[in-house]
Parts: structure tokens; sequence; C-alpha cells
């Protein structure tokens, strides 16, 4: 069985499997099964879906790591937000990026359309002239007692 180990730093937010983890202290963890997670910069707050792309993003992103219910969800509004962004774009290299989005996230491998996304999110970024996404922010170190 294959593991995959991260380190993480304190304050670092992490979901798996639709539980949002904040780690209290620089920690190194060890997943040893197959798990939906996404942790740091991955994580995109609801506030920050303010453009398509990153509109299409976060649905990607709650298609992978929200509940059950959610993920459906967030994959109707994937569709629907992909299927918008290519009837409005000129770049045909960003449809073809879209198409193979949506035909990793509905084979189930929302990880890899999520890598997908972030580039289109960087060709908009360029192409619009906004400033790339903020980092998250991180959370406060936790005073005594906490």
């Amino acid at each position: 069985m294959s593991t995959l180990v991260l380190e993480l730093r304190q304050g670092d937010l992490m979901v798996v499997n639709g539980a949002p983890i904040r780690f209290r202290n620089r920690t190194r963890i060890e997943l040893a099964a197959k798990a939906r997670f996404l942790f740091g910069k991955q994580i995109m707050p609801p506030e920050a879906a303010n453009t398509p792309a990153r509109r299409i993003y976060f649905a990607l992103q709650t298609a992978y790591i929200g509940t059950d219910e959610e993920r459906g969800r967030g994959l109707e509004a994937a569709r629907a937000l992909i299927r918008d962004f290519m009837e409005a774009t000129t770049s045909a290299t960003v449809r073809e990026m879209l198409a193979r989005a949506l035909e990793s996230a509905e084979a189930d491998d929302c990880y890899a359309a999520l890598k997908i996304a972030r580039r289109v999110m960087r060709h908009e970024e360029e192409v619009l002239g906004l400033p790339p996404l903020p980092a998250p922010r991180r959370a406060p170190p936790a005073g005594p007692g906490a």
C-alpha cells in the first residue's frame, strides 16, 4: 500500500473527506488510505470565487471535497459554469482545457480537474490583468489554554 506524507505548518488548513482540519502546531502526517483532500493554497474560500474561472475552480473543489450532497451540486454547478465559459471564450486552448477538466471531474478525478482549472485561472488573470489569488490567511497561533 502506498502512503502520502505531508508536512504542515501551524495554522495550516486541510480538508479531508469534507472535514476541515486546522493544525495547531507544525506536524507531519501520513495518509495511508485513499482520501479526498486539499490543503493550504489549494483551498479556495467562497469569497474568492469572484471571476468565471475561479467560480469553476470553487465548484470543482466542492465536487471534490464537499459532503456527498455538496459534491453532486458542485459537479452540476461546474458543468453549467464550464459550459458558459466555453461559450464565452474565444480561446480554443481554454475550451480544450475546460473540456478535459469536466471529463476528469465526471470520471471522479476532481483533483486532476482542479489542476487544469488552476491553469485556466492563471490564463484568466493574465488576459484580464488581474492579480493572482492571494494565499489563504493562516490562523493566528493558539494562545495559552487554547
